[in-house]
């Protein structure tokens, strides 16, 4: 009925992959027709058929933004993003603690240096977390929008703009998400979002970075194929301005990709309503929370979120909803999510890892104060939203939500 344990949707489908059908196949059909499974060339061969071009074309449109560069994930993206901003040897990025751990290896793959800076109830960095991280060498915010939803775009743009740094943004989990009309990944110099298996919509793994510059579009679009410029028709012979690597998207995924945008706006209202009905059952009840959605309009509905009074409540009613059927993600356990179980990241800054300490380690990573994190994390329950749920299924899961909270405070 809802979510694994150990990830917010379990083996469950995915709301992307829960609608799944004719389009995708033809879409698919038509690459494998050709032979062409590689994005550049091959012009006679493939017949007029860009998949990548129309994916990146697709989300264009659908996001507003001036450039869009199909990847192999979007972990790809983030990094691609980070390229275009510059980001190399020992720049400090602050980062936030709950997030895909791709962000943190993204930032140390570019020879960067992650910071990490407090979070609030948007479950995304805020704007004084941030102002306490900063340091001469802060370059980039990585701002993660989290779970779906945007996060305080307004105050974190404001400590950017005043200190001059760069934003980029993760919005691996949040395709779909608006503030004030403008999507996510469209406030700073480039977004990345994500198209893999556990994504609002899918291409099995694939990833895009977007951005309204020019000049970090030709970056990111160079990165990812081993610095090729992608001018001319030899590219044996292309110029090679820049040092890159093999991010490239397969012309299958972006098929499948292209033919999941056309469907993104329908899944989008039916997370919606899904949620809004779950939602209004917790809302008023005496010590649950909701998160805080800076813009609740522009929430891509993909997860529900909510505090108890502590961990002990959280645990409890994470539990209790499994003896129903229904599975929840206690995020402040989860080893890929947040930095609590992240040993291999707090190592980085141990004496014997050189990598990190040649550069001066910007924090001591087993060792963090990060108050607001831990206390929020502690006490949050995530739940997956399906668009596909029946009424049936949504009744029962209601009544489910509803009875295992009440009888957790109730106890």
């Amino acid at each position: 009925m809802g979510a694994g344990k150990d990830h917010p949707r379990g083996d469950e489908p995915m709301p992307g992959t829960e609608v799944f059908g004719a389009e995708e196949r033809r879409e698919v059909l038509e690459v494998l027709e050709t032979g062409v499974l590689f994005r550049y060339g091959h012009e006679e061969q493939r017949r007029d058929r860009w998949k990548a071009k129309a994916f990146e074309a697709a989300v264009c449109e659908f996001t507003g933004a001036a450039h869009a560069h199909a990847v192999s994930s979007g972990s790809a993206a983030v990094s691609c993003a980070l390229a275009a901003a510059g980001v190399g040897h020992g720049d400090e990025v602050i980062v936030p603690p709950f997030t895909f751990i791709a962000t943190i290896e993204a930032v140390l793959l570019a020879g960067g240096l992650p910071v990490f800076a407090d979070i609030d109830e948007t479950l995304c960095l805020s704007a004084t977390g941030i102002r306490q991280a900063l340091s001469p060498r802060t370059k980039a915010v990585l701002l993660v929008h989290m779970c779906g939803a945007a996060a305080d775009i307004d105050g974190i743009l404001g400590v950017c703009r005043e200190r001059d740094l760069i934003l980029v943004e993760d919005a691996g989990q949040a395709l779909g998400a608006t503030y004030r009309g403008r999507s996510v990944g469209r406030f700073g110099l480039a977004g990345a979002f994500s198209y893999d298996f556990f994504k609002i919509v899918t291409c099995g793994e694939g990833g895009v970075c977007i951005t309204d510059s020019a000049e970090a579009y030709r970056i990111a679009d160079s990165f990812s194929d081993h610095g090729h410029t992608h001018v001319g028709d030899n590219r044996g012979m292309e110029p090679h301005p820049l040092l890159g690597f093999n991010y490239r998207i397969s012309e299958l995924h972006a098929a499948v990709g292209l033919a999941q945008m056309g469907k993104l706006e329908s899944i989008r209202r039916h997370t919606l309503a899904n949620k809004l009905r779950l939602k209004r059952r917790l809302e008023g009840v005496a010590g649950v929370t909701m998160r805080s959605l800076p813009d609740a309009e522009g929430d891509s509905g993909t997860f529900l979120n909510f505090f108890l009074p502590d961990a002990a409540s959280a645990r409890r009613t994470i539990e209790t909803l499994g003896t129903r059927g229904v599975g929840a993600a206690y995020w402040y356990e989860n080893r890929y999510h947040f930095i609590n179980q992240w040993d291999h990241v707090k190592d980085l800054a141990a004496p014997a890892a050189l990598a990190i300490n040649h550069l001066g380690s910007p924090q001591d990573y087993r060792d963090l104060d990060l108050p607001r994190a831990q206390d929020l994390m502690s006490r949050l329950v995530s739940i997956g939203i399906r668009c596909t749920w029946t009424e049936d299924e949504l009744a029962a899961l209601e009544d489910a939500l509803s009875d295992s909270v009440h009888s957790v405070l109730s106890a």
